[in-house]
């Protein structure tokens, strides 16, 4: 190879000087450095601190901007606004990789019901679950007794339980990835329910008297640490709930990401 060639390549590999500064930015950010809400330090002042041209600081934040790490505002009063990663951005990736492969919500419960019962069995054991566990539970299990008549909202608030319980594991991966199989099984089956909540057809005032009592349960098992019981009544509850949902789309509904906007 000619010395040339081998500078020309060199210099491909290198890294951009945008993706350079993005990366320091990045870093930032994901940090807390800069903190969510704030502001991106102004193009002059990035200008001065990186050594670079404009057009390099531009492209550096149209990176960031397509990472969703920063929403530029125009105007007078403009700049870029800095937006920590959530687990609804892992939820919309996911429903639109799921849609691309035109995965089924039966799919989507199938792995709920496999994964939510390993969250509840960290979560039984788990030293300090009288305090970071069980409060949580049963703060949302009261808002739930309290919508016991509304069918709509119990949904949403007997939902919100499942959620309380991934979200308190223990395991931030697990939690994450649980979370947001959770957040996309609870769109579809809003979806599911809107049409039937008012007749009392998706939500009987019998199952939600049983889903209640099937989540008092749950405490219990988990405030008495008995991980395998708990995991193995978890594991029947949201079969159960799963198959129940499914039954209002007989034709195997597919996965639909649009709809994590729309909730």
């Amino acid at each position: 190879m000619r010395p040339r060639d081998s500078r020309a390549r060199s210099r491909y590999r290198a890294p951009r000087l945008a993706e350079i500064i993005a990366g320091t930015l990045r870093e930032r950010i994901l940090s807390g450095e800069i903190a969510d809400g704030d502001l991106l330090p102004k193009q002059e002042e990035l200008l001065e601190e990186f050594r670079v041209s404009v057009p390099s600081i531009r492209e550096a934040m149209r990176i960031l901007e397509t990472e969703g790490l920063i929403r530029v505002q125009r105007g007078n009063v403009g700049g870029a606004l800095v937006q920590v990663p959530r687990p609804s951005n892992a939820a919309y990736t996911l429903g639109l990789v799921l849609q691309s492969r035109a995965a089924s919500l039966e799919d989507v419960g199938q792995a709920l019901a496999l994964l939510g019962p390993l969250c509840v069995r960290l979560a039984c054991e788990r030293p300090d679950r009288a305090k970071s566990v069980l409060p949580a539970l049963r703060e949302v299990h009261e808002s739930t007794l309290e919508a016991l008549d509304d069918p709509e909202e119990f949904r949403r608030r007997a939902r919100r339980f499942h959620q309380v319980l991934v979200d308190t594991c223990g395991n931030a991966t697990l939690g994450l990835m649980v979370g947001a199989l959770e957040s996309l099984w609870s769109a579809h089956e809003a979806e599911l329910a809107a049409p039937r909540s008012a007749e009392g057809e998706f939500s009987t005032a019998k199952l939600r008297r049983s889903s209640v009592r099937e989540h008092e349960r749950l405490m219990e098992l988990i405030d008495a640490g008995d991980a395998l019981r708990a995991e193995r009544f978890a594991a029947t509850h949201l079969a159960k709930a799963t198959r129940h949902t499914l039954q209002f789309e007989p034709g195997g509904a597919l996965v639909r990401a649009a709809l994590l906007r729309e909730d």
